[in-house]
């Protein structure tokens, strides 16, 4: 019953949503790996996690979905902000598609450091927080702090 051009737009909306959607999980993936190689930078990922049973959580993000990058393209992710306080991730991340160089997404995201045994939210310790200033006053003169959405929530 019905107009069928109705029902033919509609799957094509749900189609383009799919593809989309599917996309912004592949970024998301990205990114991830991207933030996985950062925190082992800072003593806190994978195997230092499990040995210490301390890591991160993600508790807000907010990702843009720019441009598409097709399959095979090759993209590089840039870390473009970068704070802490003393329980506290702020982290941005953008990716660009290698050969054109447009930018095809971004993520800012706010982490809490969490004690794996106790599944609470403890302070870093002095070692990481070393490591992870060092970063910060190594690339702050790069870092772009504008439109940044979860900048109010650390508490320095």
């Amino acid at each position: 019953y019905g107009d069928h051009r109705d029902l033919h737009l509609s799957l094509r909306r749900q189609r383009q949503m799919c593809i989309r959607d599917r996309n912004m999980a592949y970024y998301v993936l990205i990114f991830d790996q991207a933030w996985e190689t950062m925190l082992n930078k800072f003593h806190m990922g994978g195997s230092n996690a499990q040995i210490n049973k301390r890591s991160t959580m993600v508790v807000d993000t907010r990702t843009t979905y720019d441009n598409e990058v097709k399959e095979n393209e090759e993209v590089e992710v840039y870390c473009t902000f970068f704070d802490r306080d003393r329980k506290r991730l702020h982290l941005k991340c953008e990716m660009y598609e290698k050969n054109s160089k447009k930018l095809a997404a971004t993520i800012e995201s706010l982490s809490l450091y969490i004690d794996l045994d106790k599944r609470k939210v403890t302070e870093f310790e002095q070692d990481k927080i070393q490591v992870m200033d060092d970063f910060i006053n190594k690339n702050k003169a790069s870092f772009k702090s504008e439109n940044l959405m979860f900048s109010g929530k650390l508490k320095k």
